[in-house]
């Protein structure tokens, strides 16, 4: 048997066009050759199950190997093998069916995974990396005869007779000049775990050296023997291909350091498993989150039965789950294709609200189960939580109900809970809610000492993402409104009928008035004559509640960028009732009086941190003099 031929390509020769686009990615080319083994493996065992196959099937395994002196790598496995007519089929018409549409399309395309797999090229992703690949193969049908198949990356091919033995097939790759770094132990290695780890067939690649227990020595302690044994680089049965009743907390756990070996515990996690209306199976772990988003995100990895394809995972999993960890694997995924076509795919959608709806459900199911659990792990998933409300409407539907928010009492309290706790106290003359909050509560002690006073409750922000979570609590909650505490005066956050009489008269407000602005002189600074309770600050320094959230989310990068490039204004309010008013005033000489004013302005500016360098300086100078 000796054949020569050319593959069928009714354009330009498609080999340089593999090499040219998909050179920046060429390790996949172990990937697909591996997984078609283990596909021809598998399909034995299944014909073996159906009675179509009665020899033995032995066992079952791929092997990788390379010759660094021959310049060779070879794959091979004791799967069902081909016939030199499967050969031309499969290898010189079928990977090439799809090969004048793929010229057409991807001319411009930039990523291999526009191209391996939808045009069925998984196979031909060998010539990234060989000048010559050769075939030899022996089929498990009866009286089949072996076959050898060899291309040197031209159109033409070579069939004659074959040399195996055995049923399977030995794929070798002769490597090219500039491939030759694969030709490494621990490149290879390190591709295989990338992409091998979890195959449901065993993989050998090479040997591995352990060390055996063997006898005793004279003093009765154990004797060890090193043993050679085959280096089986994959877990045949990771966790997601089992039942969830199979599996302990500890398995869970034990799986979660393989995938992520320098990470704390995750706090839960949720095995997913379903096969209608679509095929997934999976865990997903919550991690303890750290404020750093970028650190903690891409870290769930996408299989497509066992093979690993990617740990982008953008368009398959909503964006605020992109915090979450873990496996996620369905052969309903389109392989290897551009995210746009990831995108517009029914089944990537339909997968993506379901994962939604499962996380929404795990939470509400742990917040009902256990409360306390659920609010000792608040501080790990409350980002998580707040971060899937505001960018998904279906999420916040279902989160609403178990959503936290926290005091500076450190009491928490459902967004239900929230509202009838501070209604009665906090409602202001327009039939508003009004909620108080802060988003650094060792900075901003004396305001929430002062709206404690009055009755008033103060939660805490100071997630990353809480300046978002405030703006749509406010969209969402009917007649409600956040404040931050440092917003105004306690008096002036929840505006109320009764306010307290001015001790001052006009020509005695506008004399102080005068006095604060002469001896502040910063345009920046607006000063306010207000009358307040005798017992809160003689001045108060604040920044709008509506400018200084822009200027927020403008640094957060909220598309605010307008807001962040104005200059901060704040608002000096003076209170006409306190005593030092009334000081400042009856003190006759005008250096003293500004002397006074200046120091109680700067006193409110070291309460918010806004006094630096050579003015801090002149306070600290003047507060001794004044001793």
């Amino acid at each position: 048997m000796q054949e020569k031929g050319s593959i069928s390509i009714h354009t330009e020769n498609i080999f340089p066009i593999i090499k040219k686009f998909l050179y920046s990615d060429n390790e996949i080319f172990l990937r697909e050759l591996v997984s078609n083994a283990v596909d021809a493996t598998q399909k034995i065992k299944r014909l073996a199950s159906l009675g179509q196959y009665n020899g033995e099937l032995g066992n079952l395994r791929v092997e990788v190997a390379f010759d660094a002196d021959k310049k060779t790598i070879t794959i091979s496995d004791n799967g069902l093998g081909m016939t030199a007519e499967e050969i031309k089929k499969y290898i010189n018409q079928i990977a090439f069916s799809g090969a004048t549409e793929f010229v057409e399309k991807f001319k411009e395309a930039k990523d291999a995974n526009e191209i391996i797999g939808r045009f069925g090229l998984g196979f031909y992703s060998a010539f990234m990396v060989a000048d010559r690949v050769d075939i030899e193969t022996l089929s498990y049908q009866e009286g089949a005869e072996p076959a050898r198949w060899t291309c040197d990356g031209s159109t033409e091919f070579e069939i004659s007779e074959g040399s195996l033995v055995e049923r399977g097939t030995e794929i070798t790759l002769h490597i090219n000049a500039e491939s030759e770094e694969f030709l490494d132990k621990q490149k290879l290695q390190g591709i295989l775990d990338k992409y091998a780890k979890f195959l449901p067939v065993p993989i050998k690649f090479g040997t591995t050296t352990q060390e055996e227990e063997d006898g005793e020595d004279e003093e009765g302690k154990p004797k060890y023997v090193s043993v050679e044994t085959d280096n089986i680089i994959n877990d045949t049965t990771p966790i997601w291909t089992k039942s969830p009743s199979e599996l302990k907390d500890e398995d869970y756990l034990k799986f979660y350091k393989e995938l992520y070996p320098y990470s704390e515990d995750p706090l839960f996690w949720i095995h997913l498993n379903v096969d209608y209306p679509f095929n997934l199976t999976g865990v997903l772990y919550f991690p303890k989150l750290k404020n750093d988003f970028e650190i903690t995100k891409n870290k769930i990895k996408l299989f497509s039965r066992q093979v690993f394809i990617t740990d982008e995972v953008k368009d398959i999993v909503p964006e605020f789950l992109m915090l979450l960890h873990g496996v996620i694997d369905s052969p309903d995924i389109p392989l290897n294709v551009s995210r746009s076509f990831l995108q517009a795919d029914s089944a990537v959608k339909k997968i993506n609200t379901y994962i939604t709806k499962k996380v929404a459900d795990k939470l509400a199911d742990l917040f009902k189960s256990d409360r306390k659990g659920f609010e000792e792990k608040w501080g790990d998933i409350g980002l998580f939580v707040k971060y899937g409300m505001i960018s998904e409407d279906k999420f916040y539907d279902k989160a609403k109900d178990f959503v936290l928010v926290t005091n500076t009492q450190k009491e928490n309290f459902t967004l239900a809970e929230y509202k009838d706790k501070v209604e009665p106290t906090q409602t202001d003359k327009d039939g508003q809610l009004v909620y108080i909050y802060t988003n650094d509560p060792e900075k901003q002690d004396a305001f929430i000492q002062s709206a404690t006073k009055k009755g008033y409750d103060v939660m805490v922000m100071n997630s990353p993402i809480d300046t978002h979570f405030i703006s749509q609590l406010e969209q969402k909650l009917e007649k409600t409104q956040l404040k931050r505490v440092d917003a105004d005066v306690a008096d002036k956050l929840i505006k109320k009928d009764e306010n307290p009489e001015s001790v001052l008269t006009e020509e005695q407000s506008t004399k102080i008035k005068e006095i604060f602005d002469k001896a502040i002189n910063k345009p920046a600074y607006k000063v306010k004559l207000e009358s307040l309770s005798p017992d809160e600050l003689p001045v108060t320094v604040t920044m709008d509640e509506f400018m200084r959230r822009m200027k927020d989310m403008a640094a957060m990068g909220g598309g605010m960028s307008f807001y962040g490039s104005m200059p901060d204004n704040y608002n000096v309010i003076v209170n006409g009732n306190h005593k030092l008013i009334s000081k400042i005033l009856a003190d006759e000489n005008t250096d003293a009086q500004a002397q006074l004013a200046k120091q109680a302005f700067d006193l409110a500016l070291l309460s918010q941190g806004l006094l630096t360098g050579a003015e801090l300086t002149e306070f600290v100078n003047r507060s001794v003099s004044l001793i």
